[in-house]
């Protein structure tokens, strides 16, 4: 199921790319402001965020500046600007795609089609000696199957959309135990990466940067 948020404060707008949308295997979420945005992305692990650049209590290149600090999902600009300094700002950012208004919803639901496919590619990796399937659960190191928890799997998946790069403690804790209903000792997240070490036999991939956080290297 596809988890789709669209930020866009013109209601009828919205309105009309949520049905253009619509699909069976697809759950459309709107927002009208970043404030709702953000509470909305800390609890769902969303697929696709098509995201105004001019919204009533902020900047969307704004707010796409700090998703790129906390992950990879594919971003859709929607703005009225066509300036060609819009367009390469919203690019170097780490805008996956970029529309002008007035534009076709056939058009955009077509974009978005595009980036849903290049996400799900996305959900397996090869990384050498290691094979992460996340849309089937199956994980191998080695070619041997490795069992992981729930907890383990979100953990991996947050370092691996992001590796090369710090990942904060306070972001993993946050995406990792969102939901528990109950208070969870950071000593959990140290413990969590001992086991998810110890499993994938990966000492040497996933880094402590002491005080900061975790990453998993890139090389």
């Amino acid at each position: 199921m596809s988890q789709i948020l669209i930020i866009e404060d013109d209601y009828s707008l919205n309105r009309g790319i949520s049905l253009a949308l619509k699909g069976p295997n697809r759950d459309i979420h709107s927002a009208y402001n970043l404030g709702s945005a953000s509470s909305q992305i800390k609890n769902i692990p969303f697929d696709l965020i098509i995201l105004d650049i001019n919204l009533p209590d902020g900047n969307g290149l704004d707010f796409l500046a700090s998703l790129r600090q906390k992950g990879s999902t594919p971003v859709i600009l929607l703005t009225a600007n066509d300036l060609e300094t819009d367009v390469v700002t919203g690019f170097e950012l780490g805008a996956d795609d970029y529309i002008t208004k007035p534009f076709s919803l056939a058009i955009l639901r077509a974009r978005a089609e595009a980036q849903l496919r290049r996400s799900r590619n996305q959900n397996r990796c090869d990384l050498g000696e290691y094979i992460f399937d996340f849309d089937n659960f199956k994980f191998e190191y080695q070619g041997q199957p490795v069992e992981l928890s729930k907890t383990e799997q979100k953990l991996l998946r947050l370092l691996v959309e992001n590796r090369g790069r710090t990942v904060q403690r306070e972001l993993l804790m946050d995406r990792v135990w969102t939901g528990a209903g109950e208070f969870v000792d950071e000593n959990a997240l140290s413990v969590a990466i001992k086991r998810l070490r110890d499993k994938l036999n990966a000492s040497e991939k996933i880094k402590t940067i002491y005080g900061v956080g975790y990453t998993w290297t890139a090389d």
